[in-house]
């Protein structure tokens, strides 16, 4: 079985993210009749280079088994891989699926040869909801790491740079009364002059690569019924920071100048942005590629290690209907990754 076969058994298994058990179980499976020894916590599966140095450099492989669930709009069946006109569709042949087989094909091929560096290959779940027991829960497990490259559709140029994310929700509170007498004191009326302020929300440090911070209320809700006064009004706010600001210190700021309740989900998912210097920068530079900042997430959120983002496909394609690869995006990735890593010394 070649690599685009692997890819379309894996489309045939729904994956959705915390529901990976039967792509998990089929990609260990897999990996064990090609004679390999993978581990396994969870619905992450991964593999350690044959002839392991302690006294080398890790660099770990990771791109995701799992994806979200298929939006209205498809015409193909998603979970049916299907071959047109030089694409490859199905759910998660563009995120992250691609990535995935050509990372593994990469590190099966950096495995025949004497190299500077031990390599990982990770196959993580729950990335496309930043779940705990996603590739958080098996950093701990592995050995030491000095570098990640993390398959996602990027055209296989290398994201250098990417936002972080936080969600906001935030209470603005009045008092309730009858609508028909103007009782009462409207908590959406008072809550507009808030939300305007997130509109026009401004950060002084701008990123080169990743721009300003950008904050955007997404979802509002308030009343109960027509006819009477909101004392409640509730909204989400979603953050995307640059590497100038962790989440923690965003909050900070903002709860001090909102002038409402303010609560955040989760501070974990901080920005990211590997120096320009790094030897695999370098390298990727003098192969030609063009380094980007990456306005979308992913595991490199999680990782307290140098990393870049890079894979075949286009970030554009990933979570609509008809989800598709190109068939020659596949074949050109692995000798792009080799090319990246070969003999590279961190």
């Amino acid at each position: 079985m070649n690599y685009e076969q692997l890819l379309g058994r894996l489309i045939a298994f729904p994956s959705f993210s915390r529901e990976e058990n039967a792509a998990a179980d089929y990609l260990q499976t897999f990996l064990q009749e090609k004679g390999l020894n993978p581990y396994r916590k969870g619905n992450n599966v991964w593999l350690l280079s044959p002839h392991w140095d302690e006294q080398k450099p890790s660099i770990l492989l990771n791109s995701h088994i799992d994806t979200v669930k298929p939006v209205a709009g498809w015409t193909k069946d998603p979970f049916k891989p299907t071959k047109e006109n030089g694409r490859l569709y199905g759910l998660g042949s563009n995120d992250a699926g691609a990535s995935l087989v050509t990372l593994l094909q990469t590190f099966l091929h950096l495995s025949e040869t004497r190299q500077p560096n031990n390599f990982i290959f990770l196959a993580s779940c729950e990335e496309e909801v930043s779940g705990k027991n996603g590739i958080e829960s098996v950093l701990p497990q592995l050995p030491a790491i000095a570098f990640a490259l993390v398959g996602e559709p990027t055209g296989m140029q290398p994201a250098i740079a990417e936002r972080g994310l936080m969600v906001l929700d935030g209470a603005v509170y009045g008092k309730s009364g009858h609508a028909a007498r103007n009782e009462g004191e409207n908590a959406i009326y008072k809550a507009l002059a808030i939300i305007n302020w997130f509109q026009n929300l401004k950060f002084p440090l701008q990123s080169e690569w990743l721009g300003s911070v950008k904050a955007t209320v997404t979802m509002i809700q308030a009343g109960t019924q027509h006819n009477v006064t909101p004392d409640i009004c509730r909204f989400t706010v979603d953050v995307r920071s640059n590497e100038f600001y962790s989440n923690q210190q965003l909050f900070d700021m903002i709860s001090k100048e909102c002038g409402c309740e303010i609560t955040a989900r989760s501070f974990r998912l901080n920005s990211s942005r590997i120096e320009e210097s790094h030897p695999v920068v370098m390298r990727a530079k003098s192969l030609g590629f063009n380094p980007f900042g990456s306005p979308s997430l992913s595991d490199q959120a999680l990782m307290p290690f140098p990393s870049l983002k890079m894979g075949p496909g286009d970030s554009a394609r990933s979570h609509t209907a008809d989800e598709f690869v190109c068939l020659e995006e596949i074949e050109g990735a692995e000798n792009l990754y080799f090319k990246l890593l070969d003999q590279l010394n961190l």
